[in-house]
């Protein structure tokens, strides 16, 4: 096993502010980024505050920024990096500091409950839902999802701007959004709530302007943009805009 020394620079601090340290620390083959993390913390840092779990990729705990560029530190491996390379490491930028890699993010949280739950069908008892492997798939690669956030941070909507944080619900949340939307047993029109119509109302979906940012960083793989955000634009403006939905939707409310 070879081994050298690579420079890294953390942020360390909290709240009130911090800046960049520099360490010079041992690399092996094989390592990822967090591996680093954790031997800076054995060797030179016992204070440093990072947020991890499984180290596999699955649980989204180490999201932080490496280079500018949002990533998971366990899915980082060391050798795509050129061994004379400065490599920082720095918290999401869209979310408050706690301290040091540690950031609150709550506020995906709070935009979780926000979106109204799945309506179960009525007189279909569960074990008896019966679907297209189709629309199985649709919403399966969706479900991948493993809330590493970073999709929110690197959204520019929110990144750029803190006062749009009330207003719009991010690439994460509208993909929510458009997985029920787009389920055929979901049963909330019947109730209604009209998902397309309110994720551009309450969710912002009007915010959004398809830069694909979000699809990028995904750990997992899922196109956001292509399969969530750009199918719900679609739907959202036919409810809001089509004559021919305004009319279908007219005839339907004075039918008995």
């Amino acid at each position: 096993m070879s081994s050298y020394e690579a420079r890294f620079r953390v942020w360390r601090g909290d709240a009130q502010g911090g800046g960049l340290t520099d360490y010079t620390v041992e690399v092996n083959d094989g390592e990822v980024v967090l591996d680093i993390v954790h031997r800076l913390q054995a060797t030179q840092a016992p204070d440093l505050a990072v947020r991890w779990n499984c180290k596999a990729g699955k649980c989204g705990s180490c999201s932080a920024e490496i280079n500018g560029r949002p990533r998971l530190l366990c899915m980082t491996r060391m050798s795509v990096f050129d061994r004379s390379e400065t490599i920082t490491v720095t918290p999401l930028r869209a979310f408050p500091v706690v301290r040091d890699l540690v950031t609150d993010v709550g506020f995906n949280y709070q935009k979780a409950r926000e979106v109204p739950a799945f309506v179960p069908p009525a007189g279909v008892a569960p074990g008896e839902y019966r679907m297209m492997q189709e629309d199985v798939d649709r919403s399966q690669e969706f479900r991948k999802c493993i809330e590493c956030f970073l999709c929110q941070n690197t959204c520019h909507v929110v990144r750029d701007h803190e006062e749009n944080k009330t207003a719009f619900a991010g690439p994460r949340f509208l993909m929510r959004v458009a997985e029920l939307d787009m389920h055929p047993l979901d049963a909330a029109a019947d109730t209604g709530l009209d998902r397309a119509r309110t994720a551009q109302d309450d969710h912002g979906l009007g915010y959004c302007n398809i830069t694909k940012c979000c699809t990028e960083v995904c750990p997992e793989g899922i196109r956001i943009t292509d399969n969530a955000l750009i199918p719900l634009k679609e739907r959202a403006a036919d409810r809001k805009y089509d004559p021919l939905v305004w009319l279908g939707s007219k005839i339907r409310r004075r039918s008995p």
